[in-house]
């Protein structure tokens, strides 16, 4: 199948198949005679596999190791968790900063009075040195 097809079969659009491929995430597709890119159904399973890893917030080398390790059917299950363990803590570090920045902002919107005086404690917050 040509780039349109394997992009409508894999729900990967064929800009990001080619950043994809540029970024050595999946292999450079063999080319037809008149030089257009083919791919064929294992290509297509790999790039749902690269796809609902992005879903799941995976970096690019995390998916390029993840890859790897799919693809090596002697790997170690241990492997695989230890990149998911690495990947939950990060999004849990993430997600306790996001947290944080909601409740100042929470704080700092309740105690504006969003009238027509100038002082506004959120402008003060952004304004204010931090060491």
């Amino acid at each position: 199948m040509n780039i349109g097809e394997a992009a409508r079969a894999s729900g990967v659009s064929a800009k990001m198949i080619r950043h994809y491929e540029e970024a050595g995430i999946v292999p450079k597709p063999g080319r037809s005679l008149s030089n257009y890119r083919r791919y064929d159904a294992n290509d297509v399973h790999r790039l749902r596999f690269v796809k609902r890893a992005r879903e799941l917030g995976f970096s690019m080398a995390e998916i390029k190791e993840l890859l790897g390790l799919w693809q090596n059917k002697s790997r170690s299950s241990a492997a695989v968790k230890n990149i998911a363990a690495r990947h939950i803590a990060e999004l849990e570090h993430r997600m306790a900063q996001m947290e944080s920045m909601l409740k100042t902002l929470r704080h700092l919107s309740q105690h504006c009075h969003g009238d027509a005086r100038p002082d506004c404690p959120i402008l003060d917050d952004l304004a204010r040195p931090r060491s």
